[in-house]
């Protein structure tokens, strides 16, 4: 990690270092931020005599090595000391809430329009509404593009940031023409290494922000660590690690659900960690205590599925959407309990 001792190189001083870390292997990403510009040494930066060099040149203040399977997502890398923001939250200030639809019903747009609003009153941050499905049956409800017309439409009403999943290349590119500021890879598609390097690519230099879902079939945290980082290599930064629930499943939840692995992470990476409760237990009698742990745990948001009238819902919501009612409610404790657990003298 290369820290310029001005905010930026000009194009003939990144040329100078792009030549000399390519004698050895290596190439040059530059991560664009609102102040300051890093330039990450990608490939093996074990060179001694390469880093020597680069220490050397009169606007380089100094070369930060990283020995990690992820040297950007590395809680020692420098982009620590950014922020990601999200609408008017900044992560890591304030707990960060995502709420809506699991999926936007095409036929019916009114209730994701009807929710978008509700959830806004209830002090959600972002709606999200599932525009494309996985579904393990091909004779289930794929979604329809149709529905991201009705997505924008509700984040214009609203003001609210709009967040949807993302499958294919198609799917990136007509959710970053639409205006989506938050793209969401789903657990299906968390270990689907040419969409991860196809979104990083797609947003590198835009202020777009990944929601991840952890896959039910990853392992080791380092696993899921290393799939953001495909997506920050190409320069783009703004990714949110979210657990959902993973395998084997527990006797009456959905899912395994795995807030517990938040510290784990906030030890590795300096990367928000947003807590999806409602595909973890599955169940909208479960999710508010779900939620409330994954807060517990130290996460930085929460993402809830809500619906105004969940039995009216396709996909996953009339089983584990809350009303807006009870998503208020529980906002209201989550924060508290976010803000008793940032500043516990202060309600003690």
């Amino acid at each position: 990690m290369i820290l310029p001792k001005n905010n930026r190189l000009s194009p003939e001083e990144v040329a100078e270092l792009t030549a000399i870390v390519t004698e050895f292997g290596c190439r040059i990403q530059p991560i664009v931020g609102d102040i300051r510009t890093i330039y990450a040494i990608v490939g093996d930066e074990r060179h001694e005599l390469m880093i020597n060099r680069l220490e050397g040149l009169p606007y380089v203040d100094r070369v930060d090595t990283i020995q990690s399977p992820f040297k950007l997502m590395d809680r020692r890398s420098d982009l620590a000391n950014g922020r990601l923001k999200i609408g008017a939250v900044t992560l890591g200030e304030e707990l960060l809430v995502i709420a809506g639809q699991c999926t936007i019903d095409p036929k019916n747009p009114h209730y994701f329009l009807e929710t978008a609003q509700a959830v806004k009153e209830a002090g959600a941050h972002a709606i999200r509404g599932g525009v494309w499905k996985p579904r393990t049956n091909p004779y289930a409800f794929q979604g329809d593009a149709k529905s991201l017309e009705t997505l924008m439409d509700a984040s214009r009403r609203t003001g609210l940031p709009a967040v949807t999943e993302v499958m294919e290349a198609e799917h990136v590119k007509l959710a970053l023409e639409a205006g989506v500021q938050v793209l969401q890879i789903g657990a299906r598609n968390a270990l689907n290494y040419s969409l991860l390097r196809q979104v990083g690519h797609a947003i590198a230099g835009r202020p777009t922000a990944v929601l991840l879902k952890r896959s039910i079939h990853m392992g080791p945290l380092n696993e899921f660590i290393s799939a953001a980082e495909y997506i920050a290599a190409f320069g783009n930064p703004n990714v949110m690690l979210c657990p959902r629930g993973t395998t084997p499943t527990l006797d009456g939840y959905r899912n395994h659900p795995d807030e517990s692995i938040t510290p784990l992470l906030k030890e590795r990476t300096w990367a928000a960690v947003v807590v999806d409760p409602s595909h973890s237990v599955g169940k909208a009698a479960y999710v508010p205590a779900a939620a409330l742990a994954a807060v517990a745990y130290g996460a930085d948001g929460l993402c809830i599925e809500s619906h105004v009238s969940p039995s009216h819902g396709l996909g996953d919501d009339p089983k584990q959407s809350l009303t807006p009612k009870v998503l208020a409610e529980l906002i209201i404790r989550a924060r508290a309990l976010h803000a008793a657990l940032r500043c516990p003298a202060a309600v003690s």
